[in-house]
């Protein structure tokens, strides 16, 4: 008899994922490998990518990290109407499509953003968005809720007998119990925030660029786009493999690990609440930092739907297609991995992490471009590739509840010989409704952002709705690109929505 799920579930779906995910990771980084010209070396530009990249990565983590201590530590402390309320919208960031939360950042620290529109009010000098700070301060504007929410778990962790033990020996609690918390979180969340920085192209594509703020990953669209130096292209994606690589180790080898020990889920009380205004200030002002961008896409954008040129909206059907294609080829290929669980799938799960979008694009581009048009297959790639890059979310999603339903119901369905597409239809789907809506969702959101590996392949015919928006602000059509950002954005919160809540509707088994 069998003793575990995965034992009587269909096999060859989760070949294929494992096939799909080394194909699009091992696969194309061996086909920039293998085109890459090692011989040439590194020009002085390459290496002020590589120094841009680092730096502004360590910059962006480092100020996030450092911001979200004294706001987690206020949310820890206080309860108010709106508290959780505050924490979910936390989480918007993260869905929200790179280029539109740009589009938001420009409407208050822009040319003619509030913020310098303040200055001139004043009579000082306005200040530019673009370069190092600009990408910077994008790179904490999408990174801060993270670290907030990171901390504030490690804050939610301390039990409340250790607050107990702490006021009967009357010593302080920052020294006893905060401080320590500290140091098992933050250098974990500090790597996170670093390794998502390093990929983030289409941050550096909107306010880098030049010579003085160009990332890895821009060279690399700027070696195919502008240069068609394949062999360049191909040495930059290596480079930007292997630092990801580096910086992927050390956050899986500092990962956080509790050192508060359990309770007994009592509700924390503390006597140590002075200075109450401090506290609510630092959350009112992360939360005008991270409210404020969004509330102007939206007051733009409605007045910019008037200027909308007639290409956006096929964009926006191709935008659509492609994300929920993406989402349910993602989804199949997490539940797959997770049906059969084990350690390698577990680092095939996790390996598109270490893969940056342009890189696979890099090496997807070198594969196709001897024998087909790239244009002609821009969609499909993107689909695969975005589901493959959504991979390790979706499967951190899935995989604890098909292995608790397994645990619950494993041997059962063993002994009534219910195996193959039979125990994942009558058990395991019904049970795991929720974490797959999610996952769905969530891959979804993700793939109608994207602005990464479709620019390497689309023309004007294949483009998304992301990439004409970024080529209406190229042009300077502002009130078009407003426009086009509120349906982006609206398209990907309903996408996110609608998945789900189609999760947990009748899921209550």
């Amino acid at each position: 008899m069998a003793r575990r799920a995965f034992a009587i579930a269909p096999r060859w779906p989760c070949a294929a994922a494992v096939v799909l995910v080394l194909i699009l990771t091992i696969g194309t980084l061996g086909a920039v490998a293998f085109r890459a010209e090692w011989s040439g070396g590194l020009s002085s530009a390459d290496w002020a990518a590589i120094r841009f990249t680092v730096l502004q990565a360590l910059a962006s983590a480092l100020i996030s990290v450092v911001l979200a201590i004294p706001v987690a530590r206020a949310l820890a402390r206080r309860q108010f109407p709106g508290r959780q309320v505050l924490i979910t919208l936390l989480g918007a960031p993260f869905l929200l499509p790179v280029i539109v939360a740009v589009l938001g950042l420009l409407a208050v620290f822009g040319r003619e953003g509030l913020l310098n529109t303040l200055l001139v009010a004043v009579g000082l000098s306005p200040i530019s968005i673009f370069g190092f700070h600009g990408v910077v301060l994008a790179h904490v504007f999408f990174n801060l809720p993270l670290a907030i929410r990171l901390i504030l778990q490690g804050w939610l962790s301390i039990p409340a007998e250790r607050f107990r033990l702490a006021a009967t020996l009357d010593v302080s609690v920052t020294g006893l119990l905060e401080i320590p918390m500290l140091r098992s979180v933050l250098p974990s969340a500090f790597l996170v925030i670093f390794l998502i920085c390093l990929t983030s192209f289409a941050v550096a594509l909107t306010l880098g660029g030049g010579p003085r703020a160009t990332t890895v990953e821009l060279a690399i669209y700027q070696a195919l786009r502008f240069d068609f130096d394949l062999n360049r292209a191909a040495l930059l994606a290596c480079i930007q493999f292997f630092i990801c690589v580096i910086a992927a180790v050390f956050a899986w080898r500092v990962s956080a690990l509790g050192t508060m020990g359990a309770g007994l889920d009592r509700v924390v009380q503390r006597w140590d609440l002075s200075r109450a205004w401090l506290d609510y200030l630092m959350i009112a002002a992360s939360a005008l930092f991270l409210l404020v961008p969004l509330g102007m896409i939206v007051l733009r954008g409605l007045p910019g739907l008037l200027e909308l040129p007639a290409s956006v909206w096929p964009a926006a059907l191709r935008s659509v297609v492609v994300a929920i294609g993406s989402s349910a080829l993602c989804v199949t290929m997490a539940l797959s991995l997770a049906l059969r669980g084990g350690a390698m799938v577990a680092v095939i799960g996790v390996l598109p992490l270490a893969a940056s979008g342009l890189v696979v694009g890099t090496g997807a581009f070198l594969i196709v471009f001897p024998f087909i048009r790239p244009a002609d297959v821009a969609l499909p790639v993107t689909m695969l590739v975005n589901a493959t890059l959504a991979l390790p979310f979706a499967l951190r999603a899935i995989a604890p509840a098909v292995a608790q339903c397994t645990v619950d119901f494993g041997r059962l369905g063993a002994s009534l010989n219910l195996t193959g597409w039979a125990w994942v239809r009558l058990v395991v789907i019904p049970r795991v409704r929720r974490p797959l809506g999610f996952a769905a969702g969530l891959a979804a959101a993700l793939s109608m952002g994207d602005l990464g590996v479709i620019t390497l392949f689309a023309g004007q015919s294949e483009e998304t709705l992301p990439l004409a928006m970024y080529r209406l602000m190229g042009a300077y059509r502002m009130e078009a690109a407003a426009g086009a950002a509120l349906i982006l954005l609206a398209l990907s919160l309903a996408l996110f929505w609608i998945c789900d809540r189609g999760g947990r509707v009748n899921a209550d088994m």
